[in-house]
């Protein structure tokens, strides 16, 4: 068997051309005799101090609604595309007061928070470290820094565990670092602390490292409910390899980390026994009961209709689980089994595309599952860009409903448009992932001589269970420039 140097690194500069022009900026593509390794600037390093940079630049993005955008004006945070969640939420949940999560009541609608607890926790975690004295605005301002400084911590964690997920790749994780549309939608949530757990868990997985990796994905899952989707893609692959071991100890932690955070907050006991404490379930039952909200293909059909969908619920539960049967049998049926990354973004990615509200920030969520599932600079920016366009189309159609009679903004036809082209570019980047998978030869990571450097014991794996005509030898891999035709194992006998 003919086999490429596996510690050899992959430059983007030799295998992407947007890469390549893109490095003109810095003078070019890395030389033939160029030494790597031996400066103290490794590439994750770079990749962390870019992400760093990065991060800063969107906080000062947000400068216009720090400044008053955020306390004055009915839409100027909209019109200057700063908003944020964070300084509202401070006084509006009760942090400012100094109410517990999911124990002390809300005044108003609300009752109770409506996020996960680990997400509950770290945004008390940011108001303890908040000043109480002074007014409520400068009190928000402090508390929008104190949690911006943390997401950065996170940010920089998911650009580095991309970067030293594939070993051979770590300049993939550059992707993450210089997305535009995380720059911009970095400090809207407090997504980046589930992502960051989420990227972490990925890395232990492909080192081979299951129980770990279980239990960093069921603490993400205890901060937003999308991370226990990759449970789903890592249960096929792995009954396709056999590798069923690794997965019962994978779902073991994810399983005992969810309930260690959840079930102090989630059980109450009175007189009348034990039951589900009402703050803990106020996430689960807000999302079950919120209606077709911003950005979704159900807004989008509800608007262009003039039907309400009231069945929207039924509508995206039954189009996600005949979604997920489609992955599965995909990876059932590919040629060769697939990347962990490639169906970890196709789960992910499914689940927004069928859910009934697409916030801005959920980019952060496919954002590292896109640089490691197609790590090519055309088609990420492509879909960046649909993103950014969307990201800014929200927000002057929020300012456009509420500036009245001025109508300042984007109208709704306008809004509609930048909903579908957010549809489009993500459907754009799934189209290519679910071709890479069907023809592993232009898969980018693969050609390059790899199998699965995401996959750890699914690694270089033979299979043991495949549908239809994928038990026949495969080609795995294509020549591409100097690298040779590489075979891995086939069906297990």
């Amino acid at each position: 068997m003919t086999s490429v140097r596996r510690d050899d690194p992959v430059r983007p500069t030799k295998r992407d051309e947007v890469a390549a022009a893109g490095s003109e900026l810095i003078g070019g593509p890395i030389g033939r005799h160029a030494l790597l390794g031996t400066h103290w600037l490794t590439p994750v390093r770079i990749i962390a101090l870019v992400a760093i940079g990065m991060f800063a630049l969107g906080m000062v993005q947000k400068l216009p609604c720090y400044n008053g955008g955020w306390f004055f004006g009915a839409t100027s945070q909209y019109t200057h595309a700063c908003y944020s969640d964070i300084p509202h939420l401070y006084a509006g949940r009760g942090f400012a007061d100094g109410l517990i999560p999911y124990f002390d009541r809300l005044p108003g609608d609300m009752e109770y928070l409506e996020y996960p607890v680990l997400t509950g926790v770290f945004m008390e975690v940011a108001s303890w470290m908040t000043p109480h004295g002074g007014g409520i605005q400068q009190r928000e301002q402090i508390y929008w820094l104190v949690n911006a400084g943390l997401l950065m911590v996170c940010a920089a964690v998911v650009a580095v565990c991309v970067a030293r997920t594939h070993r051979r790749r770590p300049w993939d994780g550059l992707l993450v670092a210089l997305a535009p549309a995380c720059a911009l939608t970095a400090t809207i949530n407090w997504d980046l602390l589930a992502i960051a757990l989420t990227a972490a868990g990925m890395l232990m997985w492909s080192r081979s490292r299951p129980l770990a990796a279980g239990i960093l994905i069921g603490l993400a899952t205890a901060a937003k409910l999308y991370p226990v989707l990759l449970l789903g893609p890592l249960l096929v692959l792995c009954w396709r390899a056999g590798a069923w071991r690794a997965y019962r100890r994978a779902l073991a932690g994810a399983v005992v980390s969810w309930l260690v955070v959840n079930l102090p907050v989630m059980i109450t006991h009175d007189a009348a026994g034990f039951h589900i404490r009402e703050g803990w379930a106020k996430f689960y039952t807000f999302s079950q009961e919120r209606p077709i909200d911003f950005g979704s293909i159900w807004l989008l059909i509800s608007q262009r209709t003039g039907n309400s969908l009231e069945n929207a619920n039924t509508y995206a539960t039954l189009l996600m689980i005949v979604g997920c049967g489609a992955i599965g049998l995909l990876a059932l049926y590919a040629p060769r089994r697939p990347r962990f990354a490639q169906l970890a973004f196709l789960v992910v990615a499914l689940f927004i595309l069928t859910n009934k509200v697409y916030s801005p920030q959920y980019v952060l969520w496919l954002t590292p599952l896109a640089a490691l599932a197609r790590p090519r600079w055309r088609d990420f920016l492509i879909w960046q860009a649909c993103e950014v366009m969307y990201f800014l189309g929200i927000w002057q159609y929020l300012a456009y409903t509420g500036s009245g009679d001025k109508h300042q903004g984007l109208p709704t036809e306008g809004y509609q448009l930048a909903i579908a082209l957010h549809l489009l570019g993500t459907l754009y980047l799934c189209a290519l992932v679910v071709r890479d998978i069907l023809l592993p030869e232009r898969d980018v990571v693969r050609r390059d001589g790899d199998d699965d450097p995401s996959g750890g014991v699914l690694d270089r794996s033979p299979d043991v269970f495949v549908l239809g005509r994928a038990h026949q030898r495969p080609r795995h891999a294509v020549q591409f420039q100097a690298t040779p035709q590489v075979r891995w194992g086939g069906l297990r006998d």
